[in-house]
């Protein structure tokens, strides 16, 4: 009634079967992946593997090396280009990066995508531990790790270019932060901002009014909010998606979340010059590049158009702040300028590409019209 979707089917208290299939990678319990893309699994110091997607790049731009049309000397070899590397978010994997994977991976650039502990087909603490006992800080050393595997597997030194989705942004600006890693670029795609998430709960209470009344029926469990592929699509899609995909969808989100992850980023928990720091291309040739990009959904209803314009505001300062400072080896120009894009709303300056994809919900990447929003990245990647 009134929307309250009250249901049991989609609430689960034990790891899943598919949890152990990651000790056997030939298990028939693993999903079967697109042509062009692998599966791995890296030992992390949590307790357990973690599951790594590769895409295999399969046009010229992704070999080792690209000799020149003029000739085949040393001085004509091209470096191979910049991997991407996916961070999904809360009640996501790896797999929700399968189209953008293979988009990227068909225009010659290596994709990779991580499932941090108790997502996709990664090891899976117990209820109680992963709800109870896994932070923000445990999940960011999971996304390290499979950053530094990718990074190791490319040949060492070639940094990633980081795109984090809703939670996994936030990760991504934490590790940042952190100065855990260095990247070549980040993208935040409907990403909870470093400043704090106190106002995307807000939108999502306003959106779901029986939020807290569902959740006592479920008896507090963490995926009480999306316990229903109605209450998953309000949220997290379009109207536009269909009641098939949705319930695909909601197969294949994690058996249950950690609670102190979203917790740990309630309120600031980004030093936003710290962050700037480990983007190297800040220090490579040419003015007018943006070095980060905030990518969203239109139609996103708890990410809405408010809070991504102050996330992508927060860096301008940050970077225009330390420009001023001398401390960027890099020009960053003085003025945000609107850019030819799809919904005619996206901006470019002082470091940061501003870009919406008119009409997608909080998960841009898997709506209906994901591939306005790969191109959009495929741009922000190209002029890095």
């Amino acid at each position: 009634m009134f929307d309250f979707y009250l249901s049991y089917k989609w609430l689960h208290w034990r790891r899943p079967a598919a949890a152990a299939a990651a000790l056997a990678p030939g298990s028939s319990l693993l999903q079967a992946l697109p042509a062009g893309i692998e599966r791995f699994f890296i030992p992390t110091s949590g307790g357990g593997e973690i599951e790594i997607l590769y895409a295999q790049p399969r046009c010229g731009r992704g070999n080792e090396t690209r000799r020149s049309a003029i000739g085949t000397t040393g001085d004509d070899v091209s470096p191979s280009p910049s991997p991407l590397f996916f961070a999904h978010g809360g009640m996501g994997g790896a797999f929700i990066w399968l189209e953008y994977m293979q988009f990227f991976s068909a225009r010659g650039i290596p994709c990779y995508a991580v499932s941090t502990r108790g997502h996709g087909n990664s090891w899976y603490p117990s209820y109680l531990r992963m709800v109870y006992g896994t932070t923000k800080r445990m999940l960011a050393d999971d996304l390290v790790a499979g950053i530094l595997w990718a990074q190791e597997r490319e040949g060492g030194g070639k940094e990633v270019v980081l795109v984090g989705h809703s939670s996994g942004g936030g990760l991504s600006q934490f590790i940042l932060s952190e100065q855990d890693v260095k990247v070549k670029g980040l993208a935040l795609i409907g990403a909870v901002p470093g400043l704090g998430s106190a106002s995307v709960y807000g939108n999502w209470c306003l959106l779901d009014p029986w939020f807290l009344l569902r959740m006592l029926f479920h008896g507090g469990h963490p995926n009480s909010p999306l316990s229903h592929p109605a209450l998953t699509r309000k949220v997290f899609f379009s109207e536009a998606v269909s009641d098939a995909y949705m319930e695909s969808f909601q197969r294949r989100m994690n058996t249950y979340e950690s609670l102190l992850w979203p917790l740990g980023m309630f309120r600031a928990f980004v030093n936003p010059q710290k962050l700037l720091e480990q983007i190297s291309s800040f220090s490579s040739r040419g003015t007018g590049q943006q070095r980060i990009l905030v990518l969203f959904g239109g139609g996103d209803k708890i990410m809405t158009f408010p809070i991504m314009e102050k996330l992508a505001n927060t860096y301008r300062k940050a970077i225009s702040s330390l420009a001023g400072q001398k401390k960027l080896d890099d020009r960053v120009d003085d003025t945000v300028e609107n850019i030819p894009g799809e919904g005619d709303q996206d901006t470019a300056g002082q470091g940061v590409r501003f870009c919406v994809v008119t009409g997608a919900g909080h998960h841009v990447q898997n709506d209906v019209n994901w591939e306005v929003g790969a191109k959009k990245l495929l741009t922000f990647y190209e002029q890095l």
